[in-house]
């Protein structure tokens, strides 16, 4: 056996892999990934991938950055780690303070844990802490959007809409409410994309009107249902919830973990429908995939119902990694290279070029609504194929191309460094996958 045989071997053996069936790697062998650069990762063969989903949406700069390398070894040189309950640090403060600035200062305060589902648990719990602290103990239930993914911790599932990640744990979640999805492709003949996002609304008000009482949070992902099948929206239906939230006195929850930080043209999604939430949940690529961290920005008005002499009305929630110095030292950086190369703006006109070299796709009757929102692609095979992921993967592999569909949708969601001829052979490889695999 080989050495990187060996480590693959040993890695099956010892290792559970994220939602995955290991079974499934009795016949397709893991990558051993030993080196990143730029867009591209090399596995132990000395074979290049190009990244084209950013390694799970995080590596928003690609791999290697040099800037947010040398800011994580800066910090390593002064403070690992310490408790942030009692005790403070200079990056956790400046990185709150720079993200409360990205709002406007609308979104003050800022509570610290380590991935995106712990920052839904979060918004979740200090939402219903809020209504409860206000004397309204009966608002302890949410809505959430049909399709909506926002994590896979319990309180996460209860707000999450993919039947894949829900089922097994159905028994242990309390059910929130589930009101239609916005998504685009929902519109019928002859209608534009306000069409569902109108009929979406209006089913939420419907909600709204009727449960308000009980209801502490609405839960949306801004702009696009990520692992939902990217499912794109029109703007209008977030002014129009924020609108239905505030006539019923419900709190707006906008789950930004995977749609922050350019990824849908804007620096946050929900500054394209001109409006603020009450909790924004971001992650992913806050630290540009280095390190694992995640925050939830609130009010001055949601803080000030914990300020108190009692101790039972302090958010009681903790994590032992909150606000990491390495992690925090890791996001200034993120936010120095957004303020430094313009990056909102830089990536508006890359993908307006990207968009010119997606010709090869345009027109193909295997694949229906190819759409994109910011740096961010997608399209659905139109019929049904037997085991079109698992394959579509394996072809796009053997391509040099690191794309893992969601069911029948394939993404493209690159790191901010792609160019022009890393996007051409993104799409020519695509190609010839689907040619592979989705007969004409």
């Amino acid at each position: 056996m080989s050495g990187n045989a060996e480590w693959v071997a040993r890695s099956r053996a010892a290792v559970w892999h994220p939602a995955t069936q290991m079974k499934t790697h009795e016949t397709v062998p893991l990558v051993p990934m030993v080196r990143g650069e730029g867009p591209w990762l090399f596995d132990a063969d000395g074979h290049r991938h190009l990244d084209a989903i950013s390694s799970w949406w995080v590596n928003l700069f690609g791999h290697r950055e040099p800037r947010i390398t040398s800011a994580i070894k800066a910090q390593l040189d002064r403070l690992e780690h310490v408790i942030l309950a009692g005790f403070t640090h200079e990056p956790v403060v400046r990185l709150s303070e720079r993200l409360s600035a990205l709002t406007g200062g609308a979104l003050g305060h800022a509570f610290y844990a380590s991935d995106g589902a712990s920052a839904t648990e979060i918004a979740l719990k200090m939402s219903a802490h809020h209504w409860r602290n206000h004397g309204q103990p009966r608002k302890h239930r949410f809505v959430c959007v049909e399709g909506g993914y926002h994590g896979e911790t319990l309180g996460a599932l209860a707000v999450t809409d993919v039947p894949l990640f829900r089922q097994a744990y159905e028994p242990l979640i309390r059910p929130a409410i589930t009101v239609p999805s916005p998504d685009d492709r929902h519109a019928a003949p002859g209608e534009d994309r306000t069409a569902p996002a109108a009929r979406a609304a209006e089913a939420l008000e419907r909600c709204l009107a009727e449960h308000a009482g009980e209801i502490a949070a609405v839960i949306v992902e801004p702009l696009v249902q990520c692992a939902g099948g990217m499912a794109m929206h029109d703007g209008s239906y977030l002014r129009r919830v924020r609108e239905a939230c505030d006539r019923h006195g419900v709190h707006l929850i906008a789950d930004e973990i995977a749609v922050g930080f350019g990824r849908t043209g804007t620096l946050f999604a929900h500054e394209q429908a001109g409006i603020r939430p009450d909790f924004l949940c971001l992650s992913k690529g806050i630290t540009g995939g280095f390190l694992p961290l995640s925050v939830v920005l609130t009010t001055d008005t949601v803080y000030e119902a914990f300020y108190d002499d009692s101790a039972a009305k302090a958010f009681l929630h903790s994590h032992s990694y909150t606000g990491n110095p390495l992690a925090c030292a890791a996001a200034l950086a993120v936010l120095d290279i957004f303020r430094d190369d313009d990056v909102i703006a830089a990536n508006a006109l890359k993908a307006a070029r990207f968009d010119g070299l997606l010709d090869p796709l345009r027109g193909d009757a295997r694949l229906a609504h190819l759409r994109r929102t910011g740096m961010i692609w997608a399209f659905d095979v139109a019929a049904p194929v037997k085991g079109f992921a698992r394959r579509f993967t394996a072809a796009a592999s053997a391509r040099g191309l690191l794309l893992v569909p969601l069911g029948r949708t394939v993404y493209f969601m690159p790191p901010y460094v792609f160019d022009d001829d890393a996007f051409a052979m993104l799409v020519a490889g695509t190609r010839a996958a689907l040619d592979e695999v989705v007969p004409s």
